[in-house]
């Protein structure tokens, strides 16, 4: 499993307390984490399971409402809040960039007209910054008082910021193959 995906379950568990899986789930997915962490659903899941059998988290206790399958209900174990330290300093830490998926086509860029990848990228401006925009609406919601916990926006002005600048390098970009600098 995947140190984000660690951070962000035992983060998450240690905000709401003792939680039933599906409970976190929820929480999670309303902060909109599968957007932002890269994060399936599904995942959650696993990750419980995961950390339940590295003792980081404990089973407290176990439900069934109805007809509904068994809930189980978890919570930080002390050795679980250590890790979430340990996890949540390396992380804020760590200035290493992920690989982005853009870079692998750049290696091949002149195979295309420069007119239609200008377009292309002139597009892709347009489209980050569209969503940057549509980001920057849902910090305004959550800090207008929103189901979402306060802090979380910074995960979202991160996310804008980070559209931004790829939306002005990819209009620079633009530019500079309409201006023929790679002919």
């Amino acid at each position: 499993m995947a140190a984000t995906t660690r951070l962000l379950v035992l983060g998450a568990l240690r905000e709401t307390g003792p939680v039933h899986g599906y409970d976190l789930r929820r929480e999670l997915l309303s902060w909109g984490a599968a957007e932002w962490a890269n994060v399936a659903p599904g995942s959650i899941y696993n990750a419980l399971k995961s950390l339940e059998k590295e003792e980081l988290l404990e089973v407290v206790g176990t439900d069934r409402q109805g007809a509904r399958p068994e809930r189980t209900t978890y919570r930080l174990t002390d050795a679980g809040e250590a890790e979430f330290q340990r996890l949540l300093r390396e992380n804020l830490w760590d200035t290493r960039v992920p690989n982005h998926p853009l870079l692998i086509g750049l290696a091949f860029f002149p195979h295309l007209p420069a007119d239609e990848l200008a377009a292309a990228m002139r597009r892709r401006a347009e489209q980050l910054r569209a969503r940057a925009e549509s980001i920057r609406d849902g910090v305004r919601s959550i800090l207008a008082g929103g189901p979402i916990p306060r802090h979380v926006a910074e995960s979202y002005r991160c996310e804008a910021a980070q559209l931004d600048g790829e939306a002005t390098w990819a209009a620079e970009f633009a530019g500079r193959l309409e201006n023929g600098d790679y002919a």
